[in-house]
């Protein structure tokens, strides 16, 4: 049997009797000092060990999300019609996507960015327009010729106004030309302007009419239009509401489609209608000019991960541009690559790195507008982006990714149609960011040293203090025998 003798012969803590201890002054002021710096050393460890910290590596890309990756954007074109707004993508190895409408949205704006109207719908004929054989053989003049004295008065004339805009230099307008003639004769003939009244096929010279077809929103030429007596103006924005027809432009597409148009209203109508012109004319005069139209273009579409371009500019099979007079200014909303990071993994993010997303749709809000002066016409946008994959591993086991980018723009002065261009490249590497968290264990043993370090130095501290004390006590006793 051991003894208890014998084991408190171990007892690294050797008491001394209460009677022999003695309290200073001296003593109670390090202790309160020891206890002071315990608890605020004590305060830093503990936030030390809650507080994050992170690691950063640069490795090659491992590619977990594919060949492809998605592209998000929203952009707003205020004088871009969403008529002729196409979205083509292209890369270096040969892919050339050509006005992609699957995953693209267009919705109609005005020149203040303001909706004015529901989703626009893309018609598939435009990319097979039917004409008339060409020939020599002359035509007559059937469409009425418009200016900008007459056109309001005429469109509150006529229940159904046609009105083909065109331009001479143009090649779809001069296709059109023999076709619209002949549709238009047969029209007057069949529904005489003076004795029916119900529909009048027109034409304007966009060339001699500038401003005319600038209130129109004509951008691209010929473009049909048909005007309906009174709906033909919204009031909420005040904006021009027209249709547009996309048919065929042969002579019998043309006159079907004309009588489409007159077979629901009633010649008795008209002549009711008619009584009432002076009124009509005396609105028409009043009425103010609608304003340009424009195009929001969001969407995603999937993009090889080489280097390549999106570009969303005026596009069209059968109609012609004037570039000189395009303005393709434009406010981008978002622009992201991958897939769209949610607001709980951002703080997340953000949590371990501070710093790490301030590049994260960079061009997002920004605006890159002109005027349509002589010296900003046809510009060319071109911005120029670098894509980085950012992971990051959390300590809870959650990898988040993202795409961060850095962005450049200019504006180029070209011959070509103008158009908003997106170049973008991906890194081969990629930034891997690792949080790292203290263990238990070292916060314990901090904890420790801590509280054992600030004890240990105040009792050296106080028993050279104490000793000093009774040293000078001793020499004054000394003096004074």
């Amino acid at each position: 049997m051991v003894s208890s003798a014998k084991l408190k012969s171990v007892d690294f803590y050797r008491k001394i009797p209460r009677d022999l201890t003695e309290a200073s002054l001296s003593g109670a002021g390090l202790s309160v000092i020891a206890a002071l710096s315990m608890m605020f050393l004590f305060g830093m460890e503990f936030f030390d060990y809650l507080k994050m910290s992170s690691s950063t590596t640069v490795i090659v890309d491992k590619g977990s999300d594919g060949e492809f990756i998605r592209m998000h954007f929203n952009v707003s074109f205020p004088a871009l019609s969403c008529e002729f707004a196409s979205v083509d993508v292209s890369d270096v190895l040969g892919t050339n996507r050509l006005n992609i409408t699957k995953s693209v949205r267009k919705f109609s704006i005005d020149s203040k960015l303001r909706p004015t109207g529901s989703q626009f719908h893309s018609d598939p004929v435009l990319d097979a327009i039917k004409h008339d054989e060409e020939d020599d053989q002359e035509y007559g003049e059937g469409a009425v010729p418009l200016n900008g004295h007459i056109f309001y008065k005429i469109t509150h004339l006529f229940p159904i106004l046609v009105v083909n805009f065109y331009a001479p230099w143009c090649y779809w307008s001069n296709r059109l030309k023999p076709s619209w003639e002949k549709a238009a004769t047969i029209i007057r003939e069949r529904y005489n302007p003076e004795m029916d009244g119900r529909i009048l096929l027109t034409k304007v010279d966009c060339t001699e009419e500038v401003e005319l077809c600038r209130r129109n929103h004509i951008q691209g030429y010929p473009s049909i239009r048909i005007f309906r007596k009174g709906s033909d103006a919204i009031d909420d924005h005040g904006h021009h509401d027209h249709e547009s027809y996309y048919g065929d432009r042969d002579t019998e597409s043309l006159v079907k489609a004309m009588e489409e148009l007159v077979a629901p209203i009633s010649l008795e109508s008209q002549k009711v209608d008619a009584d009432n012109n002076s009124v009509s004319l005396k609105d028409a005069i009043k009425r103010p000019a609608p304003s340009s139209g424009g195009c929001r273009v969001e969407g995603v579409v999937r993009v090889k991960k080489v280097p390549g371009s999106l570009i969303i500019s005026a596009r069209s099979h059968s109609h012609s541009f004037d570039v000189s007079q395009m303005n393709m200014s434009h406010v981008i909303t978002h622009l992201s690559f991958g897939r769209v990071v949610t607001l709980r993994d951002r703080s997340d993010i953000k949590r371990i790195m501070p710093y790490l997303g301030l590049s994260y749709g960079r061009l997002s809000d920004s605006s890159f507008m002109s005027n349509p002066s002589d010296s900003d016409a046809n510009v060319t946008v071109e911005h120029y982006i670098q894509v980085v994959k950012t992971e990051v591993a959390t300590r809870s086991h959650k990898l988040l990714e993202e795409y961060e980018y850095t962005s450049h723009s200019s504006l180029i002065h070209s011959l070509d149609i103008p158009a908003a261009k997106f170049h973008y490249e991906f890194s081969p590497m990629q930034v891997l960011v690792t949080e790292n968290s203290k263990s238990l264990s070292h916060f314990i043993t901090n904890v420790c040293a801590i509280i054992g370090g600030v004890f240990t130095v105040a009792g050296i501290l106080d028993s050279i203090l104490h000793n000093t004390m009774k040293a000078i006590k001793k020499v004054e006793l000394g003096k004074n025998f």
